[in-house]
């Protein structure tokens, strides 16, 4: 009889469910109450102790503080808190990029303006009626450049061919006023203009450097914008189920535990966030080729393709020219009667512009070459910092988000209990992720909006990649063939707009955007775009499969 009570002391701990640490009483549910109510949802129905948890469908089934509607209400706060982070992660290089963009698009129009209104503040009184007759032509010029720069569908040397001829013609009567001269005589004028060169090496000088830097300059300040405007939508990709199921038991699921305190394992939350953001981390090898793309152009913005030499002094190699012309006036004019023959005398009289106003003028340069090497100095600084952003994007969301414990603890949540997560970490990106054991994640299904900002990542680098080596090329804004993926709202149309280049030097670009549906066959199509085709075929395939053998 001795022996009875420990007996039926052994037997009654035998029978009692298995608590863990919680010891024989049920634990209280004070902090999920606390943290459920916090997160804006009724306390009706909370428990107030632990229950038994055979309802749960994420969590692990025990002794919880959660119900069936806990669980559920917990599972869309997550998802939406995990959508708020990579949100508020997104405008953080979005911010980094648009002030990039808006200190350089500052920097370039300010030397436009400056140009423009150093001309017209001086030339009125060194050109008298030579400037003040022809003030149209000088303004439709700048008109031209800033029209170029933002992006409409202008051939910047055409521009500046027009831009010569016209000043030669109205130039060329003005100083010979005491003539009749037709617009065949002006015609043939012009014909010979490049044989007599009126107004020196300044035309060929100005159009091989000025459109250098404005393809330059142009395609770097699209490319930050393209880069932030690819952020913000890859930012705004929903959580897809197996996701949210994901995050919810790395979030939420402790709390229900009653492990409140217990932070997730940093190795658990990697896998977590990996799975959810594979998509997100294959734009890693496009996004890196534009983040370089954009440090080289840089380097030719500030360099042999110097913005601050050439759009700051564009005013004072028009001055050179003009007083080349009324230098070289009577061996021109000669030249042009000796080929065009001699017009006839006009009864209206001579010019009223008399010679003292020849001579070669001299216009100091403002140099601000300073401001923009400390300008391309910052720019380069927060692109390389930002070149691996889409691969260290989980390890920022569980260390500075989620608050994961290190990965030594053996203490922290792994997804089951408090102690050491096992698992190896997943590598970046959608292929390496057939093996998560956190996440289903299907990798023969790419998001498509994610494929979409890929290509655009692609086409940016190729323009700037053009713009390298002084090549202009086609800006045909990719959204008109991909069905709506385009620059966005962070890119206006007036600098994002189609643009249009003549030279035939101009290699295709092999990322073109997706051509059009039209029959044609379409040349220098990128055999870059194959692997998304296929990914497409693969997942319709996929699908028609699922249906077969259902």
């Amino acid at each position: 009889m001795r022996f009875f009570p420990w007996g039926f002391w052994l037997l009654c701990v035998a029978s009692a469910p298995a608590r863990g640490d919680s010891g024989s009483k049920a634990r209280s549910c004070a902090e999920v109450r606390q943290l459920y109510g916090a997160k804006g949802f009724s306390l009706n129905g909370v428990p107030q102790a632990e229950i038994s948890g055979e309802h749960l469908r994420i969590c692990p089934q025990g002794y919880t503080c959660c119900t069936s509607e806990m669980e559920e209400n917990f599972a869309n706060k997550s998802r939406s808190e995990f959508e708020a982070m990579m949100k508020e992660a997104g405008r953080s290089v979005q911010t980094i990029l648009t002030a990039q963009y808006r200190s350089f698009d500052n920097y370039f129009q300010d030397l436009l303006n400056k140009s423009e209104k150093a001309l017209y503040d001086t030339f009125p009184s060194l050109y008298g009626e030579l400037y003040t007759q022809n003030m149209k032509v000088f303004k439709d010029l700048y008109s031209e450049l800033r029209r170029y720069y933002r992006g409409s569908n202008i051939n910047l040397e055409e521009a500046l061919n027009e831009f010569w001829t016209r000043l030669l013609e109205r130039l060329f009567k003005l100083m010979n006023a005491q003539y009749h001269i037709t617009d065949e005589y002006l015609d043939c004028m012009v014909k010979h203009a490049e044989q007599h060169k009126p107004f020196g090496e300044v035309p060929r000088d100005l159009k091989l450097k000025a459109t250098r830097a404005f393809i330059v300059a142009r395609s770097y300040a699209q490319g930050f914008l393209v880069g932030s405007d690819v952020v913000k939508k890859v930012s705004q990709v929903s959580l897809s189920h197996e996701c949210t199921r994901a995050v919810m038991k790395l979030m939420y699921c402790p709390h229900c535990r009653g492990m409140a305190s217990v932070k997730p394992c940093s190795n658990y939350c990697l896998n977590v966030v990996k799975g959810c953001l594979a998509n997100q981390a294959d734009l890693n090898t496009e996004w890196k080729y534009l983040m370089d793309a954009l440090v080289a152009v840089a380097d030719r913005i500030d360099g042999p393709y110097n913005v601050d030499t050439v759009i700051g002094t564009i005013h004072m190699r028009i001055s050179e020219a003009i007083s080349n012309l009324q230098e070289n006036k009577d061996s021109i004019t000669a030249k042009v009667f000796q080929g065009c023959g001699n017009p006839k005398i006009s009864t209206k009289g001579s010019s009223s512009e008399d010679k003292k106003r020849r001579g070669k003028v001299t216009l100091e340069p403002k140099s601000s070459a300073v401001a923009l090497e400390m300008l391309v100095l910052d720019a380069k600084g927060n692109l390389t910092a930002l070149k691996s952003y889409w691969v260290t994007l989980p390890g920022v969301l569980c260390s500075k988000k989620v608050m994961a414990s290190s990965a030594a603890d053996d203490k922290c949540w792994n997804g089951m209990t408090k102690g050491s997560y096992l698992p190896e970490v997943m590598g970046d990106g959608l292929a390496n992720q057939i093996n998560n054991p956190e996440v289903e994640v299907d990798i023969t299904k790419p998001d498509m909006t994610i494929r979409q900002q890929i290509m655009q990542l692609k086409i940016m680098t190729n323009r700037l990649g053009n713009a390298n080596i002084g090549n202009d090329v086609d800006f045909q804004d990719a959204s008109d063939d991909m069905s709506g993926s385009g620059s966005g709202d962070s890119c206006p149309d007036d600098v994002c707009g189609k643009r249009l280049s003549k030279n035939p030097s101009t290699r295709q670009p092999e990322t073109h955007a997706i051509p059009k549906q039209s029959g044609h066959g379409v040349t220098g199509a990128s055999s870059r775009s194959l692997p998304s085709a296929f990914l497409l075929f693969l997942s319709g395939a996929s699908i028609a499969a699922q249906h077969l053998w259902r």
